[in-house]
C-alpha cells in the first residue's frame, strides 16, 4: 500500500521552476495581504456592516485559507526539490481544498440572492438581509461544504493505492488522485461526478435564476440612473462568478476520459493563485464604499 505520494508539480524545467517560485510567492503574498485588508476594512468600518460585505469577507477568508492550504507546500517542494507528501497529509489537503471550493460555490449563490433583494426591495433590504440571517446562511455554506467534501474524501480514501504514487499535479487534487487507484473506479467516479454536478450546478442555477429576476426588475425601472446603479452593483459579483466557474467547472464537470492533465494544472493555477489575488481588487476597484473605508483607515494610521 502507498504511504506517500510524489507531486510532479507544474514543470521540470529549472529556469521555469525558479520563475514559477517567484511568481507564486508574489501572488500568494498579494492574496493574503489584499484579502486580509478587505476583511479588516469590512469588520472595522460600520458603513460596511451589510450583507454584501459580510459575504465578501467570507470569500476573502476562503481565498486566504485556500492559498494557505495549497501554496506554501508547493513552494517548499519547488525550492527543495523534494516533492513527497504523506498519504494522511494529502487526504487532509484534499478535504480542506474541496471544502473551500464548495463553500465558495454556496456563498456566491447567496450573494446573488442578496443582490436581488437589494435591487428589488431596497427599502426593506436591511430588514430582510439582517446580520442574523446572513450568519445562518454562511453557516449553512461552510457546514454543507465540509460535509460534502468529507464524503468525497472518504470515497477517495476507500480506494486501494498500491501501484504508482506520482500525482500529476502541484497539490492533492481529486481527478489527478483517482487515476492512481488500483481498482476500477467507474462507479465511484460516477458518484463523484454526480455530487460535483449537484454542488456546482445547483448554486450556479440559483445564480442564473436570481439574475433573471434582477434583469426583470431593472428593465421595469424608468430611471437610467437606476439601471446604471443596479448593473454596477452586480458587475463585480458577475465577474467573480465567471472567473470561478470557468476554472472550477473545467476541472470537475468533465468525465474522466476527457481529463487532460496539463490543461487542468493550468486551470488550477488560475483558480489557486490568480483568482484569489484578483478578487479583492475586483471588489474594491469600482467600489466607492471600500475606497472611502480604506482612505479613512489610512487617515487614522497617519
Amino acid at each position: 500500500m502507498v504511504n506517500e505520494f510524489i507531486l510532479l508539480g507544474f514543470t521540470n524545467h529549472p529556469t521555469l521552476q525558479h520563475l514559477f517560485i517567484g511568481l507564486c510567492l508574489v501572488m500568494a503574498v498579494a492574496t493574503v495581504i489584499g484579502n486580509s485588508l478587505l476583511i479588516f476594512l469590512v469588520w472595522t468600518n460600520s458603513h460596511l456592516h451589510t450583507a454584501m460585505y459580510f459575504f465578501i469577507s467570507n470569500l476573502s477568508l476562503l481565498d486566504i485559507l485556500f492559498t494557505i492550504i495549497t501554496v506554501p507546500q508547493m513552494l517548499v517542494h519547488l525550492a527543495s526539490g523534494v516533492n513527497i507528501i504523506s498519504f494522511n497529509r494529502c487526504m487532509a489537503q484534499l478535504n480542506l481544498s474541496l471544502s473551500c471550493g464548495m463553500t465558495e460555490c454556496f456563498i456566491l449563490a447567496f450573494m446573488a440572492y442578496d443582490r436581488y433583494v437589494a435591487i428589488s426591495q431596497p427599502l426593506r433590504y436591511p430588514t430582510i438581509m439582517g446580520m442574523c440571517l446572513c450568519m445562518k446562511m454562511a453557516g449553512i455554506c461552510w457546514v454543507t461544504a465540509f460535509l460534502n467534501a468529507s464524503v468525497l474524501t472518504a470515497i477517495t480514501t476507500s480506494f486501494p493505492f498500491c501501484g504508482p504514487n506520482q500525482i500529476n499535479h502541484f497539490y492533492c487534487e481529486l481527478p489527478a488522485m483517482l487515476q492512481l487507484a488500483c481498482m476500477d473506479t467507474y462507479m465511484a467516479e460516477a458518484l463523484i461526478f454526480a455530487l460535483s454536478v449537484i454542488v456546482l450546478m445547483l448554486p450556479f442555477t440559483f445564480i442564473v435564476i436570481s439574475y433573471v429576476h434582477i434583469v426583470r426588475v431593472v428593465l421595469s425601472m424608468h430611471s437610467t440612473k437606476g439601471h446604471q446603479r443596479a448593473f454596477s452593483t452586480c458587475a463585480t459579483h458577475l465577474t467573480v462568478v465567471t472567473l470561478f466557474y470557468s476554472t472550477i467547472g473545467f476541472t470537475y464537470l468533465k468525465p474522466r476520459s476527457h481529463h487532460v492533465a496539463d490543461q487542468e494544472k493550468r486551470a488550477s493555477v488560475f483558480y489557486a493563485l490568480v483568482s484569489p489575488m484578483l478578487n479583492p481588487i475586483i471588489y474594491s476597484l469600482r467600489n466607492k464604499d471600500v475606497k472611502e473605508a480604506l482612505a479613512k483607515a489610512m487617515g487614522k494610521v497617519s
